[in-house]
């Protein structure tokens, strides 16, 4: 058995069943996440522990990317009464707004150990490329 030593927390689940709601209700639950460039790409990685590949929903309309995901209760039984529930359950979202720069159309996913990493090359008409410079001989002269 576990031992609670905040008497908030009591409250807290009080509440919870009074207002019939799940999860940690005081507060938004976080989808935390980091956002780098490595090499040709731009990596986004979200934490997601406990969900399902399949409760992962992830959009790209223009240059909206949303990620939307559920987490379910562990266990449906009604025979296990819940000791301390601290993990939050439902539905969580994340926006983000992608860079012209990016190629939407080739991004890819993964998940991995509780974290969706989300790769998103970088558009060729963004790379830095060389431009090269034509001397005297490589000009035409244009007579009127």
């Amino acid at each position: 058995m576990l031992m609670r030593t905040d008497p908030f927390r009591e409250f807290d689940r009080l509440a919870q069943q009074l207002m019939g709601t799940s999860g940690t209700w005081s507060r938004p639950s976080p989808m935390p996440m980091d956002a780098y460039r490595e090499g040709d790409e731009y990596v986004i990685a979200l934490d997601l522990p406990g969900v399902r590949t399949e409760a992962i929903d992830i959009d790209v309309e223009r240059n909206m990317l949303t990620v939307k995901a559920e987490r379910r209760p562990s266990t449906t039984d009604e025979q296990v009464q819940m000791e301390l529930s601290e993990r939050p359950l439902g539905v969580f979202s994340r926006q983000v707004v992608l860079a012209d720069t990016l190629d939407t159309e080739r991004i890819e996913a993964n998940y991995h150990a509780g974290v969706l990493t989300l790769r998103i090359p970088i558009a060729e008409r963004a790379k830095p490329r060389k431009i090269t410079v034509g001397g005297e001989s490589s000009r035409r002269s244009i007579t009127g």
